[in-house]
């Protein structure tokens, strides 16, 4: 594991995140996540270390409310959010991470237009941190 540092466009948001050097991002295919770009990161919230910028975070809800997507109020980014599928976790978009630290990325696709029927194919987060 090694600490990765990202943050929004305006660098108002800034957080670190435990990870390993070599990412497997899943790219889910909903509306909302196509729509932005996001590249999941799954991690324990023990794993995730807002630095800065939580006056800055604007949350939108939908469908169920059970996701807290948290926004960038000056520049829109949505560089982290609370998941529905790890509700005690974050998922953080690797496309807001510095590259420095990232060996590599391998994106595995996710069929988030059918959650229901795929919500079981996504691990679960670590029982350890």
């Amino acid at each position: 594991m090694i600490k990765h540092s990202g943050g929004c466009h305006c660098g108002r948001v800034k957080f670190e995140v435990e990870a390993e050097a070599e990412i497997e991002a899943i790219e889910c295919n909903c509306s909302v996540c196509s729509k932005g770009g996001f590249l999941h990161l799954i991690v324990p919230k023990s794993r995730f270390t807002l630095i800065q910028g939580s006056e800055s975070l604007s949350t939108y809800t939908f469908n169920t409310g059970v996701a807290k997507h948290l926004f960038c109020k000056m520049c829109g980014v949505k560089s982290f959010y609370i998941p529905r599928s790890h509700p005690d976790g974050y998922s953080v978009n690797v496309r807001c991470l510095e590259p420095a630290t990232i060996r590599k990325i391998t994106v595995i696709p996710f069929d988030g237009k059918n959650w229901e029927e795929h919500a079981l194919d996504l691990d679960p987060l670590p029982s350890k941190s």
